[in-house]
């Protein structure tokens, strides 16, 4: 796997770009905290009985982008990619057949497909979905629940990589 290139976000941008760029950023961290492990690597669990692993994260947030993007911005139906009605934690409950490839297929498509669906939309446009708590939200709280979705989870996999090989840094 190749160690993925991280963009700092401008400190001058307005305010979409400035949203973009820290998106951004915190996609690419995430995917840097992955780089490298093996699949088994990639399941290790933070601390016991926590089912906290960096695959279980990057498998949550395909079904974050999923889920504030297509669902709830775009309004599309869009089924969930890992977990159940009956299993709604699934995305952090691994098998050993659960992989990186698939995982990061999932998460690169959703991201994708996020940035098309933001393409040419106002930071103050209304979602066309629902979300499941019923409220309606505009592009900017969305953008501002992602980056802060994505911040505290790069965290959780900060924590994670460093004792899966000692591995630190912002």
């Amino acid at each position: 796997m190749k160690t993925p290139e991280r963009t700092e976000p401008s400190t001058t941008a307005d305010e979409r770009a400035m949203l973009d760029g820290w998106l951004e950023h915190h996609r690419e961290t995430l995917a840097w905290k992955c780089s490298g492990l093996d699949d088994a690597q990639l399941r290790q669990v933070a601390v016991p009985p926590s089912e906290l692993s960096l695959l279980g994260l990057v498998r949550h947030m395909a079904e974050v982008e999923r889920g504030w993007f297509r669902r709830t911005l775009a309004g599309e139906e869009a089924p969930a990619l890992f977990y159940t009605a009956e299993d709604p934690d699934a995305d952090f409950h691994l098998a050993e057949t659960d992989t990186w490839e698939e995982a990061n297929t999932h998460w690169q498509a959703e991201i994708a497909h996020a940035r098309e669906v933001v393409a040419g939309r106002s930071l103050d446009d209304l979602a066309e979905g629902k979300h499941r708590s019923g409220e309606t939200f505009n592009l900017r709280w969305i953008y501002t629940h992602m980056i802060e979705e994505y911040a505290r989870h790069n965290g959780h996999a900060d924590l994670i990589r460093q004792r899966v090989d000692g591995m630190t840094g912002e």
